[in-house]
């Protein structure tokens, strides 16, 4: 009997982008590539991290967004415009979370080394250590 883990994900992304697939139900992750999404199973936990609130801005943002469960495993492409055609997941937001504030969650995450410079530290899609911060967020 092979047994199927859940995954814990963070995806990186600007606040806007974060709610305009929460508002069609999917994800994309590392500006439109499969990979990350093809690694995604049924079932399995997304945390959504924006460093902006709207994309290009210059000023920080620096909150957990959003949460989202994978309900299906076949990713799909769209067609925005001739150059960008980005791959996606359906997904299932959680509702009515509030939005946290990374700084005092810091000294709990570990994959965080230097704690004074944490900004580059976030990787663009996670693994299954990313547990902890979902269940930070969600307490919080």
């Amino acid at each position: 009997m092979v047994m199927q883990y859940t995954g814990y994900w963070l995806i990186v992304a600007s606040r806007d982008h974060v709610l305009a697939g929460k508002k069609a139900n999917i994800t994309q992750a590392s500006h439109g590539k499969r990979g990350p999404l093809d690694k995604m199973q049924t079932g399995d936990w997304i945390v959504y991290y924006s460093p902006k609130d709207i994309y290009g801005d210059t000023k920080p943002y620096q909150k957990f967004v959003a949460i989202a469960r994978v309900t299906e495993e076949e990713v799909f492409q769209v067609s925005i415009s001739d150059t960008f055609k980005p791959y996606r997941l359906h997904v299932e937001y959680v509702e009515d979370l509030h939005e946290t504030d990374i700084r005092p969650l810091i000294p709990d995450l570990e994959f965080i080394k230097n704690k004074s410079h944490w900004g580059m530290a976030f990787p663009v899609v996670s693994f299954q250590y990313q547990k902890r911060i979902l269940c930070l967020y969600v307490v919080l």
